[in-house]
């Protein structure tokens, strides 16, 4: 049943493509209009991260997200702040290393929500994948990337040692995502580590056509 956490994990575990994304430059709105369906490839994850955004704004964002996600089948995520993931009544709820921690996160918004964590370096990684208020984990950046401003990339051995601790799609292994500087020209490195699933930003929000570049990405990787 959708809302439910069995629904929300099942979802989870079948994705591959995660868009991070804050409003469109022109003021259009989100780019809600790359999510995939069950007949066309796209996204399967979309977080709202906009810095700075004020608290009525996010929740409206994240309200219009949820609204496209839903017919969708796509999965909404908050960013850093657990108060708005309960009143916006998303799906997922994703902390950095500097956020709440989970389990005081889990206090707050309940089983039913999903919470992934950033991690870059092999302990931060380990920790997270053996963390049971943490649902899925975030690795990278792997390619220094504007969008993670002064955090050095951690190359790909990051992913490798990933791949080994957590084989992706393997019975009872926790989903985890290869994050920074994502896109078709970098994707084929990074599915030789052994990773499945990305986080991409603006390989689909730069992109000239942010639909056919979702659609591609998500065609490359449920071909891997």
């Amino acid at each position: 049943m959708p809302g439910t956490r069995a629904h929300r994990i099942a979802r989870l575990l079948d994705a591959r493509l995660y868009l991070c994304t804050a409003r469109r430059g022109d003021g259009s709105g989100f780019y809600t209009d790359v999510l995939g369906t069950p007949d066309a490839p796209g996204v399967d994850l979309i977080q709202l991260r906009e810095k700075g955004l004020e608290w009525r704004d996010e929740l409206a964002g994240l309200a219009r997200m949820t609204a496209a996600a839903t017919a969708a089948g796509a999965l909404v995520s908050a960013n850093d702040r657990a108060d708005v993931a309960v009143f916006a009544g998303v799906d997922i709820l994703h902390v950095g290393q500097d956020d709440i921690p989970p389990r005081l996160a889990r206090e707050l918004v309940g089983p039913d929500v999903l919470i992934g964590r950033s991690t870059h370096d092999p302990e931060q990684f380990l920790a997270a994948l053996a963390d049971p208020d943490v649902d899925y984990v975030c690795v990278g950046p792997v390619h220094a990337t504007p969008t993670k401003e002064g955090r050095a990339p951690v190359g790909l051995e990051l992913p490798r040692l990933a791949a080994r601790h957590a084989p992706p799609f393997a019975p009872g292994a926790k989903p985890w995502f290869v994050t920074g500087g994502m896109d078709l020209e970098t994707l084929d490195a990074i599915l030789e580590t052994g990773a499945r699933r990305v986080v991409v930003v603006r390989g689909i929000t730069d992109a000239p056509d942010p639909g056919a570049a979702a659609a591609a990405l998500a065609r490359r990787l449920r071909s891997a």
